[in-house]
């Protein structure tokens, strides 16, 4: 007679570090987006986070290039020499820094040189000061590596200004490190030149570090492109990212990189050799071919961006209820939604996000995920007439509340 034996089900125990964070919220958005489609629904999509814009041509040869030639090999963890020295070189034409080999790290992605630079500076109970709105993953990495995140709300009648005043108000014998992000994403912010050299300058009398976080440094359309690179005197506390994502419109080739003082890097590549390694061998080769050749084409986008800015922030305040303050870089517009709190059961940009998104079929992301309760995002790195489309449903959606 034969027994059959009932399976033991245990429940799983994650980590205590897993459970701090939550999934982006923009990938979130996407995901949901994505669902509708696959029911056979038009979904308009603003929650893109990647220019529309293909790669450019030559910077493919450079990657077709690298195949025939078999790299594919592995590389030193902070990528090429060749690498290395085109992000100089590129930084130093851009914006006047002078960063050496030593100071200079590639990684796969602007996201993973976030990730590994708080991994590397911020320690349980560590103090980060985070400017709100902020990028989704700002809050979860700082919170995945211990660190507390303490929040600065920034000022939307002054187009979500931060100030050096503003900063200092909050900094504790705990404050280890501020993040700034300008061009912003979710705002599309800039911080002015004299704003951003004051928060540094602050840091470094107070021995606190400074994260830059540069990925749309590129899509400022104030006509004043600057880098916390250019203060010089300021470095050794001191770390910019960047990212070829934007800029080149490389999003999915993964190709970010640092520059800090060399124990950082050296740090940061010790803490990638156990995870990633090297990035993509063949990466590096188009990478290099992006910041050494021709640049006409980031003017080509952000003339494109300006333009499609100027029709999406016209098109949000010609509706009823919604304002929406001018954002001055990246592809972002972030409307404030809150007049429609209480109508049609509506309570939270959750709402708003979920609704126009079940109802009216256009996908932006809630700004709970960027630490404001009254906002959405709303992508506009797309054609003019896929916005306008949009910005209909919209104003119908919100026009029968």
């Amino acid at each position: 007679m034969s027994t059959v034996m009932t399976p033991v089900t245990h429940s799983i125990r994650l980590t205590e570090r897993i459970n701090r964070i939550e999934p982006s919220a923009t990938m979130a958005a996407v995901a949901e987006a994505e669902k509708l489609r696959q029911q056979g629904i038009d979904v308009i999509d603003m929650t893109a986070g990647e220019p529309h814009f293909a790669t450019p041509q030559h910077v493919k040869d450079a990657a077709i290039a690298a195949i025939q030639n078999n790299f594919s090999k592995y590389t030193p963890v902070g990528g090429i020499v060749e690498l290395k020295d085109a992000i100089i070189r590129r930084h130093a034409d851009d914006f006047g820094s002078t960063y050496k080999r030593e100071e200079t790290c590639a990684s796969v992605g602007g996201k993973h040189a976030l990730f590994n630079v708080i991994s590397v500076l911020v320690d349980h109970g560590d103090e980060v000061i985070l400017p709100v709105p902020y990028w989704v993953s700002f809050k979860d990495m700082v919170r995945y590596v211990g660190g507390n995140c303490v929040l600065l709300e920034a000022d939307e009648s002054q187009g979500f200004r931060v100030t050096a005043q503003m900063v200092e108000r909050l900094i504790t014998p705990k404050t280890k490190l501020i993040i700034l992000n300008s061009p912003s994403n979710p705002s599309g912010a800039v911080m002015n030149p004299a704003d951003m050299t004051a928060v540094v300058r602050l840091a470094h009398e107070r021995g606190i570090w400074v994260i830059s976080d540069e990925c749309y440094v590129y899509l400022n359309y104030t006509g004043k492109n600057f880098s916390v690179g250019s203060l010089r005197e300021y470095k050794e506390r001191m770390v910019v990212l960047g990212s070829l994502s934007k800029t080149y419109a490389m999003t999915g080739w993964r190709l970010g990189y640092a520059l800090a003082p060399a124990s950082v890097v050296s740090a940061m590549a010790k803490l990638q050799s156990q995870s990633t390694s090297n990035p993509t061998s063949i990466v590096q080769k188009a990478a290099v071919a992006a910041l050494k050749g021709p640049q006409e084409c980031i003017a080509e986008m952000r003339r494109e961006y300006i333009e499609l800015r100027d029709h999406v922030v016209k098109g949000l305040r010609a509706i009823p209820g919604i304002t929406c303050t001018l954002p001055e870089g990246a592809f972002y517009a972030y409307p404030n939604v809150s007049s429609f709190f209480g109508s049609g059961g509506l309570k939270s940009a959750s709402d708003v996000a979920g609704r126009l998104l079940r109802e009216a079929h256009v996908a932006t992301v809630p700004g709970e995920g960027f630490g404001t309760g009254d906002h959405i995002r709303v992508s506009y790195a797309t054609s003019k007439a896929e916005l306008d489309r949009g910005l209909e449903r919209m104003r119908n959606f919100f026009t029968a509340l």
